[in-house]
């Protein structure tokens, strides 16, 4: 389920960008938007392992370091069929994890101080399944391709600013002016950046619930990881970390403080609605503990 919607919001992107193009008025300008969207993107996707890491402040660790945490990573990799991450520490009481890289082979998890405090050792395999199912489902590959047609409408839209402000909306592509010509543009300046926001943020909250499903499976302790879930989400509000937008949906928890506007374009689900659906497949699995 959470597959397919992906695929529908995708496509719904896919078909914003190019009704986007078609009334900005030509190829020429959605070529230039989606290739210079394409490289800044595809470089994002091949250095996004040290570009997240860095900015969370995490530094790698040694089994000699954190022995404890690195037996954990092992064997939750060794359930979920994966080569083994590289295991980060960020230093910081907010209770939060993330993981990261663009393949198996080179991934990486990161975890919180106040993380590692706080849970068990049977809620931290959840948390750990978690980002594990992040990077066996290559949810890094799509919100890569998430990222390259919304930053291609970002692209777009500013184009379409310059343009209004030099009086460029006096005629459409179809040659309509007027009032109609503005619509078009204002269609282009602030309802496709909005809608396009609205289908990422979807798409990163459809990629959230799958990582939980995958967590409970990989873990087989699905009640163990809506645990954690309700730890980490009192936790994370509590201490909200100093993170940047841009790299806040990576976490297991949304690691801002949300007001009722952030929620509404939250990258991550209702923490009530993960939990529950943990729940329901604890019972479909048979498992109470």
């Amino acid at each position: 389920m959470n597959q397919a919607k992906t695929v529908l919001l995708l496509a719904a992107l896919a078909a914003l960008f190019l009704g986007l193009g078609w009334l900005f008025g030509g190829t020429t300008g959605l070529i230039v938007a989606f290739a210079f969207s394409l490289v800044m993107n595809v470089g994002s996707y091949w250095f996004s392992d040290r570009l997240a890491l860095t900015m969370a402040g995490a530094h790698q660790v040694t089994e000699e370091q954190e022995p404890h945490l690195h037996r954990l990573v092992a064997e939750v990799a060794g359930m979920a069929g994966l080569p083994k991450p590289k295991v980060y520490i960020i230093q910081n009481d907010s209770p939060n994890a993330f993981a990261t890289g663009r393949n198996p082979k080179h991934s990486a998890v990161a975890a919180t101080t106040g993380i590692i405090r706080i849970l068990n050792d049977d809620e931290l395999k959840g948390v750990l399944a978690h980002e594990l199912g992040h990077i066996r489902n290559r949810d890094i590959l799509v919100s890569t391709i998430v990222a390259t047609i919304a930053g291609a409408i970002m692209f777009l839209a500013m184009i379409a600013r310059w343009s209004l402000f030099f009086g460029g909306f006096g005629r459409s592509r179809n040659g309509n002016s007027g009032l109609i010509g503005l619509a078009l543009w204002l269609v282009i300046i602030i309802v496709a950046p909005i809608a396009a926001m609205m289908v990422r943020m979807a798409i990163s909250r459809a990629r959230e619930y799958g990582a939980d499903e995958a967590g409970g499976r990989i873990s087989g302790r699905p009640l163990a990881l809506a645990s954690a879930l309700r730890k980490l989400h009192v936790g994370a509000q509590m201490r909200p970390m100093q993170v940047s937008e841009s790299t806040a949906h990576l976490y297991i928890v949304n690691p801002l403080r949300s007001d009722f506007v952030g929620k509404l374009f939250s990258s991550h689900p209702p923490i009530e609605d993960r939990i529950a659906r943990l729940e329901r497949q604890a019972q479909s699995m048979g498992v109470w503990g």
